[in-house]
């Protein structure tokens, strides 16, 4: 079989053999399925920065499974670590084997060294959301405390407890008897303030209530079990929280006594340029939680690294049929080891700062073009109004539309939609983020000119 190039389109989206599997999905799966509404292809296969639909058509693939092909699709190495590991072991259940005791060590190493020496792993089940779980039970076990503390705009998964944590309020509407005593608080965006209506910069407010509610004896909020937060929102919309912001959260729990959950499940291993997205801001968490990428190509995989202080868990406190996943293991291994070697984040970092400076080029051409936001290869670009910063929900899914007409996936977030996110394999070569870069700047054209006609 040929490898794949591209991209390129030949026909109508879908074609008809897309179309026949999209139809049959339609009459047997869930009303709850997502990316084929808007996205509506059937895939045949995939390599590297390309998947190929069953017409044929070759799209450039900037979704990546929500992040989780840091690496592209079916890395030769990786794949052949799996392939060499399915004739030892596939599932071990939480038994030490030689797969495991390497990815905890790759793992840790990879851990800032503060962090690492007082580090404590739990693999929790296959799901990010599983971990975000884990993580809540531990710390409220820990400190014996009820209430969590979480930020508006936040995304930690459709789970029961992972939803209650989520600012997504449709998601939730239809659900009664979340898990009790969660509070939302501002998370800073310096487009589209919460907090500071006339927009500017607008951590240091959001900074000030989060901690004079905690400290106030008037506040109304007991001593929380935790904090949970991302360092990007990134189904958020791609909202990156000011190192200020960071620092100032980290010192409020420090000082009284909060363990810090950060969410690494979509920032970590290397997408935004360091392994996990905490460390450009210099803190020290309580605990960690990676998932998506940490399974190397897409083996399902879930983990939570904490402080040994909150290590108090009896045996079987917390289980997971699937927390044995040796697939994931040496795919993740694998996957840490090319990123090491190859000089990857690095490169995450430099065409990051390249694919900014050059949405924000196009930010300058297109008024319907907000607001360009990301870290590394972590990136946004909101979609409004031409002559507002009210956010176009439509015109964005216009932008996705054209894009992928002319061969490049990507995907949306963020407040109604509006905001088109990026993510694109790690080691993806420039040309071909370049070419990539090239589709987006016509999709934009394409749905300001409808903008216009509408």
């Amino acid at each position: 079989m040929a490898p794949l190039s591209g991209p390129r389109v030949a026909g109508p989206i879908p074609g008809p053999r897309s179309r026949e599997l999209l139809e049959r999905q339609e009459q047997r799966e869930s009303n709850a399925r997502t990316y084929p509404r808007r996205l509506p292809i059937a895939i045949a296969r995939a390599e590297g920065p390309f998947i190929e639909d069953l017409d044929g058509n070759v799209f450039l693939d900037f979704l990546t499974g929500a992040g989780v092909l840091a690496l592209g699709h079916n890395h030769p190495e990786v794949v052949e670590a799996v392939r060499r590991q399915l004739d030892v072991l596939c599932h071990g259940l939480d038994f030490p084997t030689e797969a495991k005791d390497e990815f905890v060590s790759v793992q840790l190493e990879l851990l800032p060294t503060e962090f690492r020496e007082r580090a404590k792993v739990l693999f929790c089940g296959p799901a990010g959301a599983n971990a975000v779980d884990a993580a809540l039970k531990l710390c409220k076990t820990a400190t014996g405390r009820s209430e969590v503390i979480a930020f508006q705009g936040a995304f930690h998964g459709s789970t029961h407890s992972a939803m209650a944590v989520t600012g997504m309020v449709s998601q939730k509407e239809p659900v009664q008897n979340f898990m009790h005593g969660v509070h939302f608080f501002p998370y800073p965006n310096a487009y589209r303030s919460a907090v500071s209506p006339e927009g500017g910069p607008d951590w240091e407010a959001c900074l000030h209530y989060f901690r004079s509610a905690l400290e106030d004896p008037l506040g109304g909020i007991t001593r929380p079990a935790a904090v949970i937060m991302e360092m990007v929102q990134a189904e958020g919309g791609v909202v990156p929280a000011p190192t200020g912001f960071v620092r100032g959260v980290r010192e409020v729990t420090a000082e009284l006594g909060i363990p810090l959950i950060v969410d690494e499940i979509q920032t970590g291993c290397g997408r935004t340029g360091t392994w996990f997205a905490f460390e450009q801001h210099g803190i020290v968490p309580d605990v960690v939680l990676a998932s998506k990428a940490i399974g190397g190509i897409g083996m399902p995989v879930a983990v939570m690294f904490y402080d040994e202080s909150l290590d108090v868990w009896s045996s079987g406190a917390h289980t997971g049929t699937f927390r044995g996943n040796q697939l994931a293991y040496v795919a993740g291994t694998a996957a840490a080891r090319i990123i090491q070697r190859d000089g990857i984040l690095e490169r995450v970092r430099e065409l990051g700062a390249h694919a900014f400076d050059v949405l924000q080029g196009m930010q300058r051409e297109n008024p319907a073009v907000g607001d360009v936001r990301g870290v590394g290869l972590m990136l946004g670009v909101e979609i409004v109004e031409p002559g507002t910063s009210e956010p176009d929900g439509e015109g964005a899914r216009r932008v996705q539309r054209a894009a992928l007409e002319n061969g490049l996936i990507v995907e949306l977030g963020g407040r109604h939609d509006a905001v088109v996110r990026l993510l694109p394999p790690l080691n993806i070569a420039r040309e071909t983020l370049d070419q990539a870069l090239g589709i987006l700047e016509r999709a934009f054209s394409v749905a300001l000119a409808e903008q216009l006609v509408a």
